[in-house]
């Protein structure tokens, strides 16, 4: 039986993929690294300083301090989550259905815990949660699963008891390779991947999900 949910944040609850790849695209541009949205895509559901260290190799000498240039791109991703950060539809009524589950829940996601406190703030939905974790206090982040192990660890359920939620192939793929279940709700320049397969349970969107697939996953 499942006994805990755990949410990747990015593009799952809050369509902020746009506002990553306009952050980054302004930052990197400050920087002499040209990207667009396609190039942005490349890098969807890892770490802020891991989207650097890409970037980095691809075009070698640009960045000169790493730190300053992270720190930048997160600030315009805040900002622009304060300006215009939407739910993903769906948000609020499978955070009131996973409630009255009675399971253990958390957000586990690449981003900064500085800016999952925001989205949640600005959301109003904090008192779903018993967990915040950010893989910035993790050696790797997605698609490694040290984020989802850490996290149903600090929740005290075993990750075969855990059912994860993500949007991204790096996210799918962590949260698999930590040995749980997951539903995708794909990205819409991955969803006619064959690689999703290996999820669980593949939905258009949050909204879609309903008892009888909760029924199905506890089997």
């Amino acid at each position: 039986m499942i006994e805990a949910v755990i949410f990747d944040m990015d593009g799952l609850l809050i369509d902020s993929e746009p506002l990553w790849q306009e952050a980054e695209i302004f930052s990197f541009q400050r920087v002499g690294i040209e990207l667009d949205n396609k190039m942005c895509l490349e890098t969807m559901g890892l770490r802020v300083d891991q989207v650097v260290d890409y970037w980095n190799y691809k075009f070698p000498g640009k960045v000169k301090d790493k730190d300053s240039l992270v720190k930048d791109i997160m600030g315009g991703v805040i900002s622009l989550v304060i300006e215009k950060g939407k739910p993903r539809e769906g948000v609020n009524e499978i955070l009131e259905f996973m409630k009255g589950q009675n399971v253990k829940m958390a957000i586990a996601s690449s981003s900064q815990l500085i800016l999952i406190k925001t989205v949640v703030k600005k959301f109003g939905i904090d008192k779903y949660f018993d967990e915040f974790y950010s893989a910035e206090m993790e050696e790797y982040g997605k698609p490694h699963p040290g984020v989802y192990i850490t996290t149903a660890k600090v929740l005290d359920v075993v990750p075969e008891r855990c059912l994860a939620l993500e949007d991204s192939f790096n996210g799918l793929l962590s949260a698999k390779a930590a040995r749980m279940k997951c539903i995708c709700v794909p990205d819409e320049s991955i969803k006619q991947s064959p690689k999703l397969v290996i999820a669980d349970l593949v939905l258009n969107s949050l909204a879609d999900f309903n008892e009888e697939y909760w029924n199905n996953l506890n089997k």
